[in-house]
């Protein structure tokens, strides 16, 4: 006889009871598949109350993102896709924050489906604004900020609430050309080769731990424009490359490296 009180089949798949707790059902002694039926099959049997059991995937908790952004959010909309399509695992994003009302990327956020606050900067100092976005981050239970496009430095009561759980995308292979106009910076030097970077934020500007980074080609008759549109196609991907390593946790810190776990 098994746990449950009854019988198995012959040739079943036996399923050791799971904590109920996450779905507030009834302790589960055992479950079985017959052959010739799915898992989805299973029932659970305690207490003479049988029902579906909830599968593990549903189970796992997923990592909550938080996006800030200031305009019109390309590198947002494409890691919302990213969450949407799979391509990291674990994540779910639970709040896009702006520092303003009018911020095209607010627009697109919503049409997605995604929850959006606008948290506008005038009449605060740093420290003051920077708290009201951590208040809402933390409502939302939000775990891991992504800045994209976000165009206002961090305080440090910021970067405390998220000390090395905070990342940026930045439109150079840093630490070269850090700051505003990097695609600007990258041509006046000619350079042969730029790229983007994906970091953690520390207090320096863009001068955190480096999680990843892509190499682009400064070809001779690049505009700024021209570069930056084929830097830009490589943040899409890079980012979301960069925050599915930073979810699953396979990395460490070690010193200023960002080193990923054998």
């Amino acid at each position: 006889m098994c746990g449950g009180g009854f019988a198995p089949p012959k040739r079943c798949q036996i399923f050791p009871g799971l904590c109920p707790a996450a779905w507030g059902a009834a302790p589960i002694t055992l479950g079985v598949v017959t052959e010739g039926h799915r898992p989805s099959d299973i029932r659970r049997h305690c207490h003479g109350v049988a029902g579906p059991i909830p599968s593990l995937v549903q189970q796992q908790a997923k990592t909550k993102i938080g996006i800030l952004i200031s305009g019109r959010g390309s590198n947002m909309l494409a890691l919302a896709g990213a969450v949407d399509e799979g391509r990291i695992p674990g994540a779910e994003i639970a709040l896009v924050v702006s520092d303003y009302a009018n911020a095209a990327g607010l627009d697109l956020a919503r049409e997605r489906g995604l929850k959006i606050v606008a948290i506008e900067r005038e009449g605060r100092s740093r420290e003051e604004h920077d708290r009201a976005i951590v208040t809402a981050l933390k409502d939302h239970g939000v775990e891991i900020v992504c800045l994209a496009g976000y165009m206002r430095l961090l305080s440090c009561v910021f970067i405390e609430a998220y000390r090395n759980r905070i990342l940026n995308i930045h439109p150079s292979l840093l630490p070269a050309f850090p700051g505003l106009d990097a695609q600007r910076q990258a041509l006046k030097q000619g350079v042969k080769w730029t790229g983007c970077t994906v970091h953690l934020v520390d207090e320096s500007l863009d001068g955190g731990p480096i999680i990843a980074q892509k190499i682009v080609p400064v070809l001779e008759d690049d505009t700024e424009e021209t570069l930056s549109a084929r830097i830009l196609e490589q943040e899409h991907k890079l980012y979301a490359e960069a925050l599915t390593l930073v979810v699953s946790g396979n990395y460490e810190i070690a010193g200023r490296r960002v080193l990923r776990k054998q």
